[in-house]
């Protein structure tokens, strides 16, 4: 392991688990990433295993062809898993972690704090001690991130930076969900269904909790102890029925939502993450999305800062899946752009608060970064 990121200029080997939408989309991406090095990819669909990367998301082959178990990821011994499967697998993370190889995910971790509440482990251990004792017998690092939650919290935190006498924190993602063309994570959280069935708010948080995580992540950057974090939200049916070709949405039933989870300190909000949804414009009540992630702190200034994302310039958006890839894009690249850092980074399982400036921090492509 390297003493520090900067004294190993070699590319390290990345082993990728799972092409759907953000790993299809990181299979691109890391062919041009100036650090790292595509050498296996673990596919769990039976039609994909045997096939070359390259052709599995659409492209020339790339030399690197898909395989299903994960003694062929051991085998291979890269530096780094990155998994971007939409659950966890706890199972391939322990055996991985052991045999001394990090994993960065994407999937369903921040802290750790959600899965322990929400998702004991087989062995009746929390995950959290799963992950942590596999890390520990393997001398490897396992850290979770991805847009929101993931950077859009790291943001607010950079934000607080410039305040004294912080009241109260919010970070905001407001967007058009329509490109996210995951059949199985709306099927989920109850997009579809009729918005009066009294399942839906339970699946929208069993699904979501991972951003209470995001609000402890704030909380413990800016040494603040919760009392309790709160679930709200509000549900908007669709006024009519609404073909988006990949998904239906009958009328009356689940279109857009807003959610709130809420840090509690002696009974008052401080720290909070909302997360405003819309799949249509269709429903009631109707939100004024702004497609981006918000950070407002109220204190000594106060702080308001939109992050917005737009397309490279000449972009072809013809197709609903290439205006999707953006948000596959920046969902992808904060665990790629950390892999150095969590290589370097001491055993166990670490958060954004442990990794240094470095780790959030894009690259330039080939060519473009003078020395």
């Amino acid at each position: 392991m390297s003493s520090s990121p900067n004294s190993d200029d070699r590319k390290l080997r990345v082993f990728q688990v799972a092409t759907g939408n953000v790993g299809s989309e990181m299979i691109t991406r890391l062919q041009h990433h100036p650090d790292l090095e595509l050498i296996g990819l673990h596919c769990y669909s039976p039609d994909k295993v045997g096939k070359d990367a390259g052709e599995i998301v659409g492209h020339a082959p790339i030399g690197v062809v898909a395989t299903s178990s994960i003694e062929e990821i051991i085998a291979a011994h890269p530096d780094c898993v990155t998994f971007h499967g939409v659950f966890p697998d706890p199972d391939l993370y322990e055996r991985v972690l052991e045999a001394g190889i990090n994993i960065v995910t994407t999937a369903d971790w921040i802290t750790g704090h959600h899965r322990n509440a929400n998702h004991r482990h087989p062995s009746g251990r929390t995950e959290e001690a799963v992950i942590q004792a596999a890390c520990e017998r393997g001398g490897s690092t396992f850290y979770g991130t991805g847009m929101n939650p993931g950077l859009a919290q790291i943001l607010t935190i950079v934000h607080s930076a410039d305040v004294t006498d912080i009241e109260r924190v919010l970070c905001k993602e407001s967007v058009d969900v329509s490109c996210h063309h995951s059949v199985d994570t709306w099927n989920e959280v109850g997009f579809g269904r009729d918005v009066e069935d009294a399942a839906v708010p339970r699946m929208l948080e069993k699904y979501t909790r991972v951003f209470e995580d995001a609000v402890r992540l704030m909380a413990d950057c800016m040494d603040v102890t919760l009392d309790e974090v709160r679930f709200e939200y509000e549900l908007a049916a669709t006024t009519k029925d609404v073909d988006l070709g990949w998904y239906q949405l009958p009328k009356g039933s689940l279109g857009g939502c807003y959610l709130k989870y809420i840090g509690i300190v002696d009974g008052e909000p401080r720290i909070e993450e909302h997360l405003e949804w819309q799949m249509t414009p269709h429903t009631d009540p109707h939100w004024d999305i702004q497609g981006c992630y918000i950070t407002q702190i109220d204190g000594d200034p106060c702080i308001y800062s939109k992050h917005l994302i737009f397309p490279k310039p000449g972009t072809d958006f013809s197709s609903p899946e290439a205006f999707a890839s953006v948000g596959m894009t920046i969902t992808g690249m904060p665990a790629l752009n950390a892999i150095r850092s969590v290589v370097c980074a001491p055993p166990g399982i670490i958060t954004s608060a442990d990794l240094p400036l470095r780790a959030f921090a894009g690259r330039f492509a080939p060519g473009n970064a003078g020395r």
